[in-house]
């Protein structure tokens, strides 16, 4: 088990990895961050509706399924989401420098980190 900002400085090992935060979906609201490179704060908040949009989305068309991540692929960054599976409310949110990262890697990560992570 590990504490949020442990966590997060952990994300920041990951090859490309410009910035990390853990994010409450119901309020929009930062717990935690690591890094630079963006407004932070900002993309949290951008990224709580990208989750909210999904979600309604998905219950729109009746799917029975829970969101495993969501892959924003920029020309220069990816941006991965990752609800947390014990608290779906709450994600992780990475940002990597594209040029410098191996996406695959990063999931493996995200998925490790967000086992771990204890409040």
């Amino acid at each position: 088990m590990s504490n949020i900002q442990e966590s997060l400085d952990g994300l920041l090992s990951i090859d490309g990895a410009m910035c990390a935060a853990l994010v409450d979906s119901a309020s929009g609201m930062m717990l935690g961050n690591a890094g630079s490179g963006v407004d932070i704060e900002l993309a949290c908040a951008g990224n709580t509706e990208v989750v909210r949009a999904k979600l309604k989305t998905m219950k729109s068309l009746q799917l029975n399924d829970f969101i495993e991540d969501i892959l924003i692929t920029l020309g220069k960054q990816y941006h991965i989401i990752r609800p947390l599976e014990n608290k779906p409310d709450i994600f992780l949110y990475i940002v990597l420098d594209r040029a410098k990262s191996n996406l695959a890697l990063a999931r493996r990560s995200l998925v490790d980190v967000s086992s771990k992570i204890q409040f």
